[in-house]
């Protein structure tokens, strides 16, 4: 997609695909519910599926065979709730829940995930670590599964070990018999500051990963015989090598990290005789290495890279040229790997775009591509409002990449719409081409949804992100105010109906332009957002402790490291109530531990006290996330409702 330099004349591709709608719009509510049908995954041998189905109250775990063509199993989960799944082979499916809830002796309620064994044979459903049970009690987090023994017969899965006394529990890989999950083998001891374990395809432990907060130094040690080496040291506050990957000759750890020779996230093989690093073919220079694709024990197999449609490079060539067959099915879509058999002769795609609202299929190597299930029931495909890209320069000329949802009887004339403008979470982090249920209610609404990708943004390079860095309140916001002015200036957006609306990060942008750019906006909905910067990194400190890398990252992003009170005020919307001109609605998640709902109460109480318009709606009971599907709809209905009556 060119740049907008002829005004409205815009040419998109989906055009041609695109089918007008012939039936009534989805109700407001319909874009908010949750999925129905998600976390689809396949077994080893590509012979079941397993999926979650929710309507209702009901709430089930299907698994079905494919070779059969029949169900096998379907068990209720709706007071389990778990958020993810796979199988480890084509008897044992792993889910993890994570609810939050209370732990004896410690203040609060923290969000506890563990994982479950499910035989889809017998129906056995059993927990495989216990937290007082040979794990240390206060552990949150014991869902992860970092190999398996070759045998099938046993997992190895990284935990805290100690008693609820224990000043610093040490983090040990356990081995983790599935039959039986109660008995636990300690296989490597780690310290209170390991992150992570590698085992090899033998089941052998091979390396573990550290980083020392109070040295603020990241290491890797391998396993030689009975003696553990020091193979990888760097001296960092912020950890930014991700160690995410084995080679199948089992020689090597894969990182993850800028390239030396550009500001791109490559991919380089770690060696763990010498650790020694060697750089590979499979970085690139326009886009990012953001994931890999493994199996269980994480044997890489591919990467993903970065883009507003992801796309793939597996190392064998015909794996490769199947998944690029795949993607070229849905060009301008997203195409995501949800899961895959074994040797990859199977796979689970989910697909997002113009004609799709999250589509399962499974594909495989022969050419067969079938349609399993549609994630949300109620949204066909004619009711997907079409998405475009575009781009723009910022004043200081920066290139600012951006989506456009776009309300679907005014794609062949964009002309002197309402707008929303819809800045992203993280900040690092960025939109993609997908169903994005807020822009999809908007837009289909008549509301022209913008997403600017403003500096620090990921997905776009280092110098991208780092050009955030201490721009929080300033240029990631003008970036943001830049898009408005543009669209305007092509006549494109009426000026005199524009609101924005953002979650978490999102929802302090939004927040930030009613503080900074009074005049820009007729309305403004923060969902979680953050609203008060040195409340925040008091938070942070007392969650992570003063010298964690979490504390040095958001020093750097807020501040690029200029630290203090009065440097935070000042970019801080709750401390400019008396500047909002546009009325705000404020959304939160009562139990979000991502940005505490005080972040939301003090924006009220700020605007309440300088006579400003606001109202508050409390997601009762519910995370950062909105998990819970009568919460989120009523979101998606409110700020609808408030965005229709204010433009």
């Amino acid at each position: 997609m060119s740049y907008l330099k002829f005004g409205v004349a815009i040419v998109f591709a989906f055009l041609l695909l695109y089918v007008f709608p012939s039936h009534a719009l989805p109700t407001i509510a319909e874009y908010g519910k949750l999925p129905a049908v998600s976390m689809m995954v396949i077994s080893a041998s590509g012979e079941r599926v397993a999926f979650r189905r929710a309507e209702g109250e009901k709430d089930f775990l299907i698994v079905y065979s494919l070779k059969d063509k029949k169900m096998l199993r379907a068990i209720d989960i709706a007071s389990i709730d778990p958020h993810y799944m796979y199988f480890v082979d084509d008897t044992n499916l792993i889910f993890v829940v994570s609810k939050y809830r209370r732990i004896d002796g410690f203040r609060g309620t923290h969000n506890v995930s563990t994982a479950y064994r499910f035989n889809v044979i017998t129906g056995d459903l059993d927990q495989l670590l216990t937290p007082g049970l040979n794990i240390y009690t206060g552990q949150t987090g014991l869902g992860d599964i970092v190999g398996v023994s070759p045998d099938g017969k046993y997992v190895y899965m990284p935990a805290f070990v100690g008693d609820k006394y224990t000043q610093n529990p040490r983090k040990a890989l356990m081995k983790v018999n599935l039959a039986k999950p109660r008995k636990l083998k300690e296989v490597a001891k780690g310290r209170n500051y390991t992150i992570d374990y590698f085992v090899n395809t033998h089941g052998e432990v091979i390396a573990e990963e550290r980083y020392d907060n109070r040295k603020n130094l990241h290491q890797v040690r391998a396993k030689k015989g009975k003696k553990w080496e020091v193979i990888f040291e760097r001296e960092t506050d912020i950890v930014n090598a991700s160690i995410a990957g084995v080679t199948a000759d089992g020689h090597h750890l894969v990182i993850l990290e800028e390239a030396s020779n550009n500001d791109r996230t490559g991919y380089y093989l770690l060696s763990l005789e010498d650790g020694s690093i060697t750089p590979t073919k499979f970085g690139r220079s326009d886009k990012d290495v953001e994931r890999l694709y493994t199996d269980i024990n994480r044997i890489v197999y591919g990467v993903r890279y970065s883009g507003f449609s992801p796309s793939y490079h597996f190392f064998d060539e015909g794996l490769n040229q199947f998944i690029e067959d795949l993607t070229r099915r849905f060009s301008d879509h997203s195409v995501w790997l949800y899961s895959w058999s074994s040797n990859w002769d199977k796979v689970v795609i989910k697909v997002e775009g113009s004609q799709h609202a999250g589509d399962f299929f499974i594909a495989d190597r022969k050419g067969g591509i079938n349609f399993v299930a549609a994630s949300l029931q109620g949204i066909k495909a004619d009711d997907v409002q079409p998405i475009g890209t575009f781009a723009y320069k910022a004043e200081d000329g920066l290139t600012i990449p951006t989506l456009l949802t776009i309300p679907s009887a005014k794609v062949a004339e964009i002309k002197n719409l309402p707008a929303v403008i819809m800045p992203h979470g993280g900040p690092e982090s960025y939109d993609r081409i997908g169903f994005d249920f807020l822009a999809q209610a908007l837009a289909s609404r008549g509301y022209l949804v913008v997403q600017p990708q403003f500096r620090g943004s990921d997905g776009f390079g280092g110098e991208f992100v780092r050009a955030g860095y201490g721009e929080w309140g300033r240029k990631m916001q003008s970036d943001i105010s830049d898009g408005v002015k543009h669209l305007v200036e092509r006549g494109m957006i009426d000026p005199e109906r524009v609101c924005i609306v953002g979650w978490s990060y999102g929802g302090y942008a939004a927040l930030a332009g009613g503080a900074f750019t009074p005049d820009l906006y007729q309305c403004i909905v923060s969902i979680n957002g953050v609203s008060d910067l040195p409340r925040m990194l008091k938070t942070e400190k007392r969650d992570h402790g003063s010298d964690s890398w979490v504390i040095s990252y958001w020093e750097r992003a807020m501040a690029n490291g200029e630290v203090s009170k009065e440097s935070l005020r000042e970019i801080s919307p709750a401390y400019y109530a008396e500047a909002f001109k546009a009325p705000v609605l404020l959304i939160h998640g009562e139990r979000d531990k991502v940005v505490p709902i005080k972040q939301s109460k003090v924006m009220r109480s700020r605007l309440e006290s300088a006579g400003k318009a606001v109202e508050f709606i409390k997601a009762e009971d519910d995370t950062h996330g909105l998990i819970d599907g009568a919460n989120r709809v009523k979101a998606v209905e409110a700020m609808v409702e408030f965005v229709q009556k204010h433009i």
